[in-house]
């Protein structure tokens, strides 16, 4: 396959600058605020987002390096396949992140239940719809045993870059 690259949009600024430590999903960082700094180029593409209440960000996890295709997550003792889980460390290092958009200034979104390192490279945003996007579940794996787990459980640097 031929490789692909992306440039950033924008940046997260949030109160986390190490991974130890930090919410595994942003159900568990409830109140938590950062921003997003659009570059200014991109200010346009911002006309009417204000009328949503989340977002989905997509953003490139620049702390990870190299991946593993069986992983340990933070919420079990066992491995499993790194597509059955969201785990950091995977062939492209993609994050997915819904926030709660507070208010847009110019191209600055405040926003709310931010799971992302400072200075993490956004890549897109897209609005969350709840009639496009919430589904009701008939399956979801291992997560079922340990999903009330994730409120507790915070980030540790079993997915950092080796020092």
């Amino acid at each position: 396959m031929n490789p692909i690259s992306f440039a950033p949009i924008g940046v997260v600024h949030s109160p986390y600058t190490q991974i130890a430590g930090m919410p595994i999903q942003t159900v568990a960082a409830q109140g938590v605020a950062g921003t997003v700094e659009l570059h200014p180029a991109y200010a346009a593409g911002l006309k009417d987002i204000d009328g949503f209440s989340h977002l989905w960000l997509i953003v490139h996890l620049h702390r990870i390096e190299g991946y593993t295709l069986e992983v340990t997550p933070f919420m079990d003792t066992v491995p499993h396949g790194v597509f059955a889980t969201r785990s950091p460390r995977r062939p492209n290092a993609l994050g997915l992140s819904l926030v709660r958009l507070v208010r847009v200034e110019g191209s600055t979104l405040h926003i709310e239940d931010i799971d992302l390192l400072d200075g993490t490279p956004v890549l897109d945003i897209k609005p969350y719809i709840p009639k496009l996007d919430d589904r009701a579940a008939e399956r979801t794996g291992w997560f079922a045993d340990n999903v009330h787990k994730v409120e507790r459980t915070k980030s540790d640097e079993r997915f950092a870059p080796p020092v």
